[in-house]
């Protein structure tokens, strides 16, 4: 068999066969059987390998980084010895990947060990055909022949088979050289340690760097072993030298070979796959399927993607991506993704690429990376991107790769040779000397000796020869791309022809798209590849390429085949074949005929390829109206770029659509010129190169032929003084935009202009009520429509630098609105005056505003901004006008929508307040705390610097509660430190996070009694209020501090009485208005600083039943920590009036409200306090509308519920 140079595959017991007459043995069943010398396997399901799992070679399996060769039929032959001599297999087990484990790591039972009876040499004859590696295994039929020829005489002359020396005749006339690898023992063990520890839940990044050829991917190949045995799934992409504008093309490369390794699993694993993709992708499945369309056979089709502003969208794609990969980097399965020719790496990947080994929640993720260290310098982007990987914290690991020295050199030929070293010594100095010791051209060198015949197999010696003198005569090039040319030169020349094409598609192809460009069948271009795939310069991909030779009508037609160079080298060779001068037209007709043969169905999906061919050739193309059409795939090709967040691609393919235009084009291609200078202006902006992005700009303001045109360029200017912060800039420019448009505003208006504006609306809803306004026709006219939308750019710089314009600017809005229609933009303008109008007390008419924009959400379809809204309506308008409750779940929606859309400042803003909210209804602080801790980790990942001190002020606030410390009225603790903290934020004016910050210890301060220290952080935060108007904190403060002054009251001077008593009338005016119109969350507030006036101002029955009535409020609503201080400040008025009894009473309900609560520094508080009314005695349960909930204090357990009736 392996004399007519044929490998079997599959020898196991089922396909031998004998003839009980004849007592022949046959060999059956050929049928995955290769007249290749070597054949390459890959990495894939165990359910998928050929041939039969139990009797597999180690590298049949596809994870032993070792081709498959004639020795593959040695190890099934001994497996099926196995079998017969212990009626057992080596491997038993059911599970397939378990089964491919034990053929390439773990050692069977010697057949003597399970059968005493066996002759020790016959077991050992067996196991050496089962050897893990094949260099290792028998060599020839005719050693293990003669070593079962040795047992035979033993046994027929002795009775009995002693052992002795195995494989003594076993010399192959193969010249076949080792696939282990030399000299690469420390590297193996640095690869597996990284493996070991990403299999404990470890990110990490492992570069391989070295030149060309040096065995970088051989090595990485090496993690295959420990990989099987930890489940992991392995995926591997290549970038390419030719091809280096297609944006993600390695990363699609290897997701692509992922989803067609699930794709192989069972329906039930795939149904599970599925649920997973859809929960962790949610609404925007389709940002994954536009960048790879496989995902779509196991997540189906998904719903569009609403259009967003550029940051949004990029925010939404890496969300999005991250998601994506954590569904398959998980204990369970690890995932390794194998990314080569990294110096090839566009801008778009490397981004991403830092995405993933940044990501705060990245686990179970081994990114390894390849590249050529001599064509990177200290400046190049790969460099760069690793720095701020590093600087980010990340495991970054680098292996570079030396040349192999004459030591390595020697025992590879010793190998090779099966001879000693000194017999070689002077052959590896020559090798040496010539190739530079880097594996790929030793290989290539050696091959070339052999294949010229200046090595040769001696048969009458029995060993291996060659003349020195000879081989130096010979003046081999020391080049390898001129040795790898030459041989390709030797190649039939209808395979050169083909593998020319083949070069320019690029490393990677398949069969259908070589035999379009080719001009010629499937069949004959298969045929055609077929000689240099024996000689090893292509690798077939899969098996489909052995049913090409069948002669079946219409078959080659349907068979999907792929293919590769075995090497960059290689591709490179073929490459320099084609004579410069014809490079161009060869590019340009294969992108002809493949566009020519892609229907216009399919055309975005291979539009990146087309498209690269088609501009190496574009100065060929004289016609205008090529270039036209190619100017116009350049466009859509940056379009496609761009929404993948490709921006470097984008601007390169926008900036060859502009020189495909023809002189004149202003004249005579206007709308596609205007398209390519303004998409080229914005993916110039995206890509942060803003001298491009002016020099566009500029040309749109001159060419472009009306204010409407232009529009868009001036968008973008203002969004790039934005991202710059130059607020007042972007300010300016729009400005003068409007009042070309026709709006003039004053950058500094007078307060009369703004009530001014405010009487229009007020003149306007007098004869269309605010209810109605969702009837308006939809604005119509162009100007008012990019009015409206222009404003929205400076919406937040405007009220960040300029207040005063910001009003102006929403009350022009919003009148523009009533006055020309409803749009897109009034449905956030509207949002904003409901907010507006209830931080001024009108919350009736911002109640309403506020549901006219929620109205008309789903009408404009504004799902951009619905994170927005929600959040807005119910931080800032609902609270004034129903139970505070009513915001939880909508603000949950809030920041899950700014999730999806990419709007990660509100995925923090709506997630903060939904904590606030819960805190000040009362909530379980255990369960409040773990929603902050929650959201602090959603923050830090999605790096929301803004929010992260104001989330983590307010848990530290609820820990201080939680668990009495030292200094309890400070915030200093595991989530926050004030002493480091509140200095940033005063030195850099974060009113809004200083504002809650003294809320926080004025609330801590009063609850914990030190009523001065209450008082004086009420007044510090009285100097922010404004910052946070209209929002729930400020009636937060607005209370406490009221407390505050009531609580001090008795020990200030007459003065400052006077003062605290001013201070509080104006405090209780407010807090009387939000009572009237949400009695619900202030009714019972009002009622209990009324009940603490009355009681220092002496009004004891007021005091009483303002107490009292407090208490009824803040249970029936309900608020029960706030119940609970009721209670706490009903009994100390109690005991101050020498009424023991009731204050004894009241103050063991504040005790227990404060315990269901979970304020633990509280309630020890009061217990150190009152001891002899709080000792910790059973209770009889009785059912109560109050507190119902148990706990645990410092002190003891109160199982059951006290009669608060």
């Amino acid at each position: 068999l392996h004399q007519r140079y044929l490998i079997h595959k599959d020898i196991n017991p089922s396909n031998i066969i004998l003839n009980t007459t004849t007592k022949q043995l046959k060999l059956i069943d050929f049928g995955i059987s290769t007249v290749l010398s070597r054949e390459n396997t890959t990495f894939s399901n165990p359910n998928l390998l050929e041939g039969t799992l139990a009797y597999l070679s180690p590298e049949q399996t596809g994870r032993m980084n070792r081709a498959i060769d004639y020795r593959t039929d040695f190890y099934s032959l001994g497996v099926t010895f196995y079998e017969l001599l212990t009626g057992q297999l080596p491997f038993p087990m059911s599970d397939a990947l378990e089964v491919v484990h034990c053929h390439i790591a773990k050692q069977p039972v010697p057949p003597h060990s399970l059968k005493s009876e066996l002759p020790q040499a016959i077991s050992e004859i067996v196991l050496k055909l089962m050897a893990k590696n094949a260099e290792d295994r028998y060599q020839s039929s005719y050693g293990l022949k003669a070593d079962l020829a040795d047992c035979l005489r033993q046994w027929q002359t002795a009775g009995q088979i002693e052992p002795f020396p195995l494989a003594r005749a076993d010399v192959s006339d193969r010249f076949e050289i080792p696939q282990k690898l030399y000299g690469r023992e420390a590297e193996i063990a640095t690869l597996i340690a990284v493996a070991e520890r990403v299999s404990q839940g470890a990110s990490e990044m492992m570069l391989v760097a070295g030149y060309s050829g040096i065995g970088k991917s051989a090595l990485v190949q090496e993690i295959y072993k420990p990989l099987t045995r930890q489940r992991g799934y392995f995926i591997a992409g290549k970038f390419d030298q030719f091809q280096r504008d297609i944006p993600y093309a390695s990363l699609i490369q290897a997701f692509q070979s992922l989803m067609r390794q699930l794709l192989t699993e069972s329906e039930a694993a795939i149904a599970r796959w599925r649920k997973k993709l859809v929960n962790a992708l949610g609404t925007n499945g389709q940002v994954i399927i536009e960048v790879i369309p496989e995902a779509e056979r196991i997540i189906g089709p998904q719903p569009a993607i609403p259009p967003l502003g550029p940051t949004e969208a990029q925010n939404r794609f890496n969300l999005v991506f991250q998601n994506f990969i954590n569904v398959f980097t998980q204990p369970e399965h690890p995932l390794v993704m194998f990314l080569d020719d990294l110096q090839w790496a566009d801008g778009a990947s490397l981004k991403l690429i830092q995405l993933l080994m940044t990501a705060k929640d990245s686990h179970y993720l081994f990114l390894m990376g390849a590249y050529r260290d001599n064509e990177v310098s200290l400046g190049h982007p790969l460099m760069l991107t690793l720095d701020d990987i590093k600087k980010a914290k990340a495991l970054v690991n680098t292996i570079t790769l030396s040349p192999l020295t004459l030591p390595h050199l020697t025992e590879l030929m010793t190998d090779i040779f099966h001879c000693q070293p000194k017999a070689v010594k002077p052959l590896a100095e020559l090798v040496q000397s010539k190739t530079g010791g880097n594996p790929f051209f030793v290989n290539e060198f050696l091959k070339s000796l052999y294949a010229d015949t200046l090595v040769t197999f001696d048969y009458q010696q029995g060993h291996w020869q060659w003349d020195l003198a000879q081989i130096q005569a010979q003046q081999i090039t020391d080049n390898v791309v001129a040795l790898m040319a030459d041989k390709i030169q030797k190649l039939p020349s209808e395979t050169q022809a083909v593998l020319k094409l083949a070069a320019c598609m690029g490393n990677q192809f398949d069969l259908e798209r070589l035999a379009t460009v080719s001009e010629t069948s499937q069949r004959e271009t298969a045929l055609a590849l077929w000689a240099a795939i024996k000689e090893g310069f292509l690798l077939p991909l899969t098996d489909a390429y052995k049913l090409m030779e069948l002669e079946i009508e219409g078959l080659s037609e349907q068979v999907v085949a792929n293919y590769r160079f075995a090497h960059d080298r290689i591709q490179q060779a073929v490459y320099s074949l084609i004579p410069e001068q014809n490079r161009q037209r060869v590019h340009l007709r294969v992108g002809q005929l493949l566009l020519q043969k892609t229907p216009s169905e399919g055309l975005d999906q291979k539009l990146f390829e087309i498209i690269n061919q088609l501009n190496q050739g574009r100065h060929l193309i004289t016609q205008t109206s090529e270039r036209e059409n190619l100017a116009r795939l350049n466009l859509q090709a940056g379009k496609k770029a761009k929404a993948s967040m490709a921006y470097q691609p984008a601007f390169h393919y926008l900036q060859v659509g502009l020189e495909l235009l023809v002189e004149n084009h202003w004249q005579q291609q206007y709308e596609l010129s205007l398209e390519l200078y303004l998409e080229a202006a914005e993916s110039a902006y995206l890509n942060t190169d803003f001298a491009e992005m002016e020099r566009s700009i500029e040309i749109v303001k001159q060419k472009a032929n009306n204010l409407l045109d232009q529009i868009k360029a001036y968008e973008l200017q203002i969004e790039s003084e934005m991202s710059r912060l130059n607020m007042q800039s972007a300010i300016d420019i729009a400005l003068v935009v409007l009042k070309q448009l026709g709006i003039s505003l004053p950058s500094n208006p007078s307060q009369e202009m703004i009530l001014e504006k405010q009487h229009h609306i007020q003149a306007f809803l007098e004869d269309y009520p605010i209810d109605k306004l969702a009837e308006l026709p939809t604005m119509a006219d162009p100007y008012q429509l990019m009015a409206v939308r222009l404003s929205l750019h400076i919406s937040s710089a405007s009220y960040i630098t300029n207040p005063s314009l910001f009003v102006l600017l929403l009350l022009s809005m919003v009148n523009l609105s009533l006055k020309y229609g409803n749009s897109f933009s009034s449905v956030f303008w509207y949002m904003t005056y409901a907010s507006y109008l209830c931080s001024l007390q009108n919350i009736p008419d911002g109640y309403r505003f506020g549901q006219l924009s929620l109205s008309l959400l789903e009408k404009f379809n504004a799902m951009e901004i619905r994170a927005k809204l929600l959040h807005m309506f119910n931080s800032n308008v609902r609270p004034w006008k129903e139970h505070v409750k009513e915001t939880l779940v909508p603000l949950q929606e809030a920041s899950n929508s700014a999730m999806e859309t990419g709007l990660l400042d509100y995925v923090g803003y709506a997630g903060i307040n939904y904590c606030n909210h819960k805190f000040f209804i009362g909530d379980s602080l255990e369960e409040v705390e773990q929603k902050y801790a929650q959201y602090t980790d959603l923050i830090v990942k999605l790096k929301q610097e803004y929010s992260i001190h104001y989330i983590n002020l307010c848990r530290q606030m609820v820990l201080n509660l939680q668990t009495p410390v030292e200094e309890p009225c400070r915030l200093v603790g595991k989530a926050f430190n004030e002493s480091e903290t509140l200095p940033i934020l005063i030195e850099t004016n974060n009113a809004t996070t200083l504002f809650v910050a003294y809320l926080a210890k004025t609330l801590l301060s009063y609850l914990l009694k030190d009523y001065a220290l209450a008082v004086d952080n009420a007044r510090l935060g009285e100097q922010y209020v404004a910052s946070s108007l209209g929002m729930m904190v400020v009636a937060q403060h607005n209370f406490y501090y009221s407390l505050a002054l009531l609580a001090h009251y008795p020990d200030a001077e007459a003065s400052e009485q006077t003062q605290y008593l001013t201070e509080l009338e104006a405090n209780q005016q407010k807090m009387k208005l939000w009572a009237f119109h949400a009695p619900i969350n202030y009714q019972h507030k009002y009622d209990l600083i009324e009940a603490e006036k009355a009681r220092v101002l002496g009004n004891v029955l007021e005091a009483m039943a303002l107490y009292d009535k407090a208490i009824q409020g803040s249970r029936e609503h309900p608020y029960p920590h706030e119940e609970a201080l009721a209670y706490e400040r009903a009994a100390e008025f109690y005991l101050a009036l020498g009424r023991e009894e009731f204050a004894q009473l009241y103050m063991k309900k504040a005790h227990y409200g404060y315990v269901q609560w979970g304020a633990t520094a509280k309630v020890q508080d009061l217990e150190a306090e009152y001891p002899q009314w709080l000792a910790l005695t059973p209770v009889a349960r009785q059912d109560t509308q109050g507190f119902s909930i148990t706990k645990t204090t410092t002190q003891g357990r109160y199982g059951e519920l006290l009669d608060l009736a």
